[in-house]
């Protein structure tokens, strides 16, 4: 009986951990509030005019690429990403710093399924569209990924310079 009280404490202290574990806010880059600032700037506003930038996720022999690879953008510019998955694979465009995608990147290999819900990312089945309007706030190097494990090793990354 005693093994039997331990063995059920135990089994709540688990549960209680991982359910508080998992009401968090989580890994750096899947939840924000909205007084939290992003790295790479804020949300667009769809409803006011962005430059348009289309951005293309594929294999090709053997790697995974981002077309186009570099983005130039002004400080306070609004884009609007037509992001188009012609890939046979599912892939993720994350807009963050590199340190922050690393960090984040680390996160999915210990949970590849891992659900994102947040502006700066998008990610896409095979051969779908989806757009993302970001207005870049701050100057500076940025990058998008694909953080699925493999992908970003396998060359799926992107520089945005804004000046």
């Amino acid at each position: 009986m005693k093994t039997l009280n331990r063995t059920g404490i135990a089994l709540v202290a688990a549960l209680l951990l991982s359910a508080s574990a998992w009401a968090g806010a989580g890994p750096s880059g899947h939840s924000h509030s909205h007084d939290e600032a992003f790295s790479a700037g804020v949300p667009g506003d769809p409803k006011k005019p962005a430059r348009i930038v289309q951005v293309t996720m594929s294999e090709t022999d053997g790697k995974m690429i981002f077309m186009p690879e570099k983005i130039h953008v002004k400080k306070g510019e609004q884009v609007k990403f037509m992001l188009r998955n012609n890939g046979e694979l599912e892939h993720e465009f994350i807009l963050a710093t590199t340190a922050e995608n690393l960090k984040h990147g680390e996160a999915m290999k210990k949970n590849p399924d891992m659900e994102h819900d947040d502006p700066n990312g998008k990610r896409l089945a095979p051969k779908k569209t989806d757009e993302m309007v970001w207005k870049f706030t701050k100057a500076g190097e940025f990058e998008y990924s694909c953080l699925i494990p493999g992908h970003r090793e396998a060359g799926m990354v992107g520089t945005v310079t804004v000046k």
